[in-house]
């Protein structure tokens, strides 16, 4: 009984410190908000987040990986190492309208709390900041490239429109496609050109017709890029990125086949010449250790939020977690900051993202993540637990 107060007292410190941090990390979120950088250029967030960490007693390596603006933040006193992931890179012309913002001010507040219970029972609480997320996994490199090696478990938490502990993410490749055709006058001598356009049409028309008859889960999506320069000439060349999705490896490499024979037919039936190529990142699908995830759930609900254990939505994206997921026990939750009808990758998304809501969320999340640390290293039994459940799913 005596222990379970220790650790009710603990929780109600770590608690108590992120409540006056509230500013600082708000000021942290909003910074990074309304200076959005790309993946690979998140050159302000990386500043301003190791700065943050190093005032705060963190070791700080920046650089990892080989990726100028992936970081390691380091306080240690021991084992289990824990890691909290920091996610700040932006979306093309929508800004953090994934949120990645709170994403990066919670693991930073939520580590800086963590210390508590690492001076008191001992453990190590890291921030690696991985950049990139979006279209180029970067977390996917920085595991290739022994990021996670040392690593006993690995927690973020995403904003979104459930409060949830777990959520399931698709195994994803992109495809970037090209067809070679022949210019022709479109109106004197159509006959004498090869429609480049055509062969990606007809490639959609295809791909379309594969959705009748693939998985309910998996998801083939694509735009084109360039198809043409002028309407009364044979276009010559047009060109695609594509995305295909699946639950498991093993179906995306099924997928992958059928959906590239869209293409083959197509060049064949038009003439052009086909050149593709896949992308070298695979989003892994995402494998959520339960027992850290009840964790977190039981910590986030006694802060007054009713949590999912599951996703109640039918959405399933992908996420470079999953590659985390395959190598160490890991959770990705989401917390709540807007109503469910606001889409991610959105204006309304990027508006929650710097709102009062977004902030609860942010505040809200680093709160359970660094309870959750905290019975962590408090109770070594359950990290025993979480690696247990790990192998034996592996």
């Amino acid at each position: 009984m005596g222990e379970n107060l220790n650790i009710e007292k603990l929780k109600a410190s770590v608690i108590g410190e992120i409540d006056t941090r509230h500013h600082q990390l708000s000021e942290i979120s909003l910074k990074i908000h309304a200076n959005p950088e790309l993946g690979f250029h998140e050159v302000k967030a990386t500043a301003w987040l190791t700065q943050y960490l190093e005032e705060n007693g963190f070791s700080i390596e920046r650089g990892i990986c080989e990726l100028p603006t992936a970081f390691r933040a380091s306080y240690r006193q021991g084992k289990p190492t824990i890691a909290i992931l920091a996610e700040y890179d932006a979306l093309p012309g929508l800004g953090h309208a994934c949120g990645h913002n709170l994403i990066a001010a919670c693991a930073v507040g939520a580590a800086v709390a963590s210390k508590l219970a690492i001076n008191q029972f001992g453990g190590s609480i890291l921030v690696i900041g991985t950049p990139a997320e979006e279209t180029y996994g970067g977390k996917a490199i920085m595991v290739d490239r022994g990021a996670f090696n040392n690593v006993d478990m690995a927690m973020m938490v995403h904003p979104g429109v459930y409060d949830t502990a777990t959520t399931q993410f698709l195994a994803c490749q992109a495809l970037k496609v090209e067809f070679f055709g022949k210019a022709a006058h479109a109106a004197a001598r159509p006959e004498a050109g090869v429609n480049a356009l055509e062969a990606m049409l007809n490639s959609f028309a295809a791909i379309n017709s594969l959705r009748q008859h693939i998985k309910s889960t998996a998801r083939i999506h694509g735009i084109i890029t360039d198809g043409g320069q002028a309407a009364n000439v044979v276009p010559a060349h047009s060109a695609g990125d594509f995305m295909v999705r699946a639950e498991d490896n093993t179906y995306l490499d099924e997928l992958k086949e059928r959906v590239l024979n869209c293409f083959v037919g197509a060049a064949t039936a038009s003439g052009a010449r086909l050149e593709y190529r896949w992308g070298k990142i695979r989003y892994a699908p995402m494998r959520n250790n339960l027992t850290l995830a009840r964790l977190f759930r039981q910590n986030m609900q006694s802060l007054g939020r009713k949590v999912h254990l599951s996703d109640p939505s039918k959405a399933h994206g992908s996420t470079d977690m999953g590659n985390v997921s395959q190598l160490v026990p890991a959770i990705h939750p989401f917390v709540a900051i807007a109503p469910k009808d606001v889409p991610g990758h959105s204006p309304q998304f990027a508006e929650a993202a710097a709102s009062e809501a977004g902030i609860r969320g942010l505040v809200d999340a680093a709160k359970a993540l660094a309870m959750t640390v905290a019975d962590l290293v408090a109770n070594p039994e359950i990290a025993v637990k979480v690696r247990g459940e790990f192998k034996q799913n592996k």
